[in-house]
């Protein structure tokens, strides 16, 4: 069903459960995704793979769905040929495929080849816009070093069009997610100003600093104060770093923790594969529950079944069902 609280009064009431990687589930269903677009090429080739993709993690437990718009952008459009006002529709239906899963999603068994978890039937569910860093639009791995060497003015310039459309959309939250440095965080929160949404803002992190090397702390600050920003934290990043960064969101912002890192595995951009072994368990959530996390889930190479032990191991630790 549609939504009839705030994302914010959601997270008032309790913890609610992300989805999981869609990249991951749509290669489960069998999707090609070598494109430099990723998966928002199917936006355009594939809507009805998004779907059952949304659909999955919703079954699965899910409760907030990531919208596919991560790597689409005007710019990544252009150069497949797709113009503007395509590049907008498409944008457009990446928040509608979302909402679409979120209020049709029944507790039959997941669809489409993927990884299978029956939860149940949904209560509400929230559609959360992506917002990808700039380093995704240039597919090179960029968003886990950022330092671009592009000014605060212009990261907003680049991401204030696509911000408005998404918003235009209704989602109810833009998730300003995998941010590498504190310069593109101050330019996306400068870009969603005015825009009538709700936001998070999620670092992916290494050693405990942003991937750009900055103080995380500081980096956490620049949300601080500021009433759009719902929820703060960091996601795309080793589980093991998550703990401490929940804590320090928490202290510095006081504001609700995001939460959602990857399996574990490292991504090798040069060989576009995905190397070392998995570390993602779903018994640590507990923890970052209890230090303050509100959004919890999963990024890269975690699916639903994953998605799902979460939900159980969270079940009775304040988790809303909706």
């Amino acid at each position: 069903m549609r939504p009839v609280r705030t994302l914010a009064e959601a997270l008032g009431a309790g913890v609610l459960v992300l989805d999981g990687g869609l990249s991951n589930q749509l290669e489960a269903q069998g999707c090609d995704l070598s494109d430099a677009l990723w998966s928002a090429r199917l936006l355009a080739d594939g809507p009805e793979q998004i779907e059952a993709a949304h659909r999955a993690y919703v079954r699965a437990g899910a409760r907030v769905l990531i919208t596919s718009s991560y790597q689409a952008t005007f710019e990544g459009f252009a150069r497949r040929g797709t113009g503007r006002a395509e590049a907008a529709r498409l944008l457009v239906r990446s928040v509608e495929l979302a909402r679409r899963a979120g209020e049709g999603t029944t507790g039959e068994g997941a669809t489409g080849g993927g990884e299978g978890a029956g939860a149940g039937a949904p209560g509400e569910v929230w559609v959360a816009a992506s917002v990808g860093p700039y380093g995704a639009m240039l597919a090179d791995g960029s968003e886990y070093r950022g330092r671009y060497g592009l000014s605060v003015g212009a990261l907003e310039r680049f991401h204030r069009p696509r911000i408005e459309v998404l918003a235009g959309a209704a989602p109810d939250v833009l998730a300003l997610e995998t941010v590498p440095d504190v310069v593109e965080a101050e330019a996306l929160l400068r870009a969603v100003e005015g825009c009538g949404v709700p936001v998070w803002l999620s670092y992916t992190v290494g050693g405990g600093r942003t991937r750009a090397g900055q103080d995380l702390a500081e980096a956490f600050a620049v949300a601080a104060g500021n009433d759009q920003v719902v929820a703060v934290g960091v996601n795309c990043c080793d589980p093991a770093e998550a703990g401490d960064a929940v804590e320090l969101a928490v202290a510095v912002t006081g504001k609700p923790a995001v939460v959602y890192p990857n399996s574990g595995e490292r991504w090798d951009a040069g060989a576009r594969d995905w190397r070392g072994d998995t570390a993602f368990d779903p018994a640590r959530a507990v923890a970052w529950t209890g230090a303050g996390a509100r959004l919890v889930g999963g990024c890269c190479r975690v699916g639903p079944t994953t998605i799902a032990a979460l939900a159980d191991a969270l079940a009775g630790e304040g988790t809303d069902t909706g």
